[in-house]
């Protein structure tokens, strides 16, 4: 969809994850003067700078997580290298991967990539999209060596409670699996809640690799710098798959990620506060559409995933798919596409409105009928979104 999107002139993205604001100015000043007194030159050692590791394992133990940054932490190229470097080093080909439907697209690509079998277990999109455990049981075999977590979760926005978190934990250690807890949206959380991880429970690290990026959490998307925690004994494995995929992390990022961890935490809580109101924004605009779509109010990260209603879907089959069937994308678009109805929606926002969304059904299944928003975006593109899809409604389902 954003590559769709850079072609149309005038056209307002609310689709990929990237948050509009700028990279911290003390973040940026740290990597130029590594740049400049030449510590950016070579590589790092592998697991990462010494200094970036130390400051790695402060944060994590002001939150009760507890890693040794010698043999426990890993800095890599964002979190998805993170992942991709354990399932490498932590399964084997053929071995089942359990993902959560929706989930965040890339993971699906990771765990296929590394020659494994990705395994969708349905989130209740009618109980605030919590584990249905009935149905995850059902999909571990003795084949299944991992399950990937987002909490935060993308592309839902909920934050899973400790209570289902445990009960993840007594089925890992009961079937003998890891969990791969993706937290990279940790520092977004609002309406004071709080959020629980994995990685606050010791007795679980030799099940459990924390992984977590600056991305988003720091505006830098494009440093490309995260890093994974876990129990030395399964550090000791993946490290050499990172070590073959990137050597080491960028290393100007790494003396920049070490700026952020110090200096930028008044930045943090500076974002946060704007995603809330965004957030509340982007619900507001969103209940006068109530007709037309329904939601679950986010609690955290910056996304916000709405259904379309019966009545949307109804009128939109009977006054639109014709037209969209004649457009030159239908054909492009692969057999499974051409009956979804959040792509072909997602594309006749985009055709019509110059509007860009990413289809539900990119997520899972469960995700079909669904659009993902990201209101990480300007509040002035969140709500003229809105307008579009508003002036989409009025004009062609109205």
């Amino acid at each position: 969809m954003e590559i769709r999107c850079s072609r149309i002139q005038g056209a307002i993205s609310l689709a990929q994850g990237v948050p509009d604001f700028d990279t911290p100015l003390c973040i940026k000043n740290k990597a130029i003067q590594a740049i400049t007194e030449g510590k950016a030159t070579c590589y790092s050692l592998s697991p990462g700078l010494v200094e970036l590791r130390e400051a790695i394992e402060y944060n994590l133990s002001k939150k009760g997580i507890f890693y040794d940054f010698e043999n426990e932490i890993i800095v890599t190229a964002g979190s998805i290298e993170a992942i991709t470097a354990s399932l490498l080093a932590l399964c084997s080909e053929g071995d089942e991967v359990l993902i959560s439907d929706p989930a965040y697209t890339s993971y699906q690509e990771a765990i296929l990539l590394a020659r494994e079998k990705p395994v969708f277990f349905p989130l209740k999109a009618d109980d605030n999209w919590r584990f249905d455990f009935d149905e995850l049981k059902k999909r571990i075999t003795n084949r299944t060596r991992a399950l990937i977590l987002c909490n935060p979760n993308n592309p839902t926005g909920v934050i899973f409670s400790r209570t289902d978190l445990m009960k993840l934990v007594e089925l890992a250690e009961y079937h003998d699996f890891y969990i791969l807890s993706d937290e990279v949206y940790r520092d977004f959380v609002y309406d004071g809640k709080e959020l629980f991880s994995l990685g606050q429970l010791s007795a679980f690290r030799k099940r459990l690799v924390f992984i977590f990026s600056f991305s988003k959490a720091y505006a830098m998307t494009g440093w490309r710098v995260g890093y994974l925690a876990t129990d030395e004994s399964l550090a000791k494995k993946i490290i050499a798959s990172h070590d073959a995929m990137v050597t080491c992390a960028p290393v100007a990022s790494q003396w920049g990620a070490l700026a952020a961890l110090e200096m930028a935490q008044n930045d943090i809580n500076y974002f946060r506060d704007s995603y809330e109101k965004r957030r509340d924004t982007i619900c507001s605009l969103f209940e006068t559409l109530k007709d037309w779509f329904s939601f679950v109010r986010p609690d955290s990260a910056y996304y916000f995933f709405p259904k379309i209603t019966k009545n949307f879907e109804k009128t939109f089959v009977e006054k639109r798919m014709k037209i969209i069937k004649s457009q030159p994308y239908y054909a492009e678009l692969r057999a499974d596409q051409q009956q979804s109805i959040s792509w072909l929606l997602a594309l006749d926002l985009l055709d019509t409105q110059k509007l860009a969304l990413v289809p539900g059904i990119a997520f899972g299944s469960q995700g079909e009928k669904h659009l993902r928003l990201c209101f990480g975006r300007r509040e002035s593109d969140i709500e003229q979104g809105v307008i579009r899809i508003k002036r989409y409604i009025e004009n062609f389902l109205g």
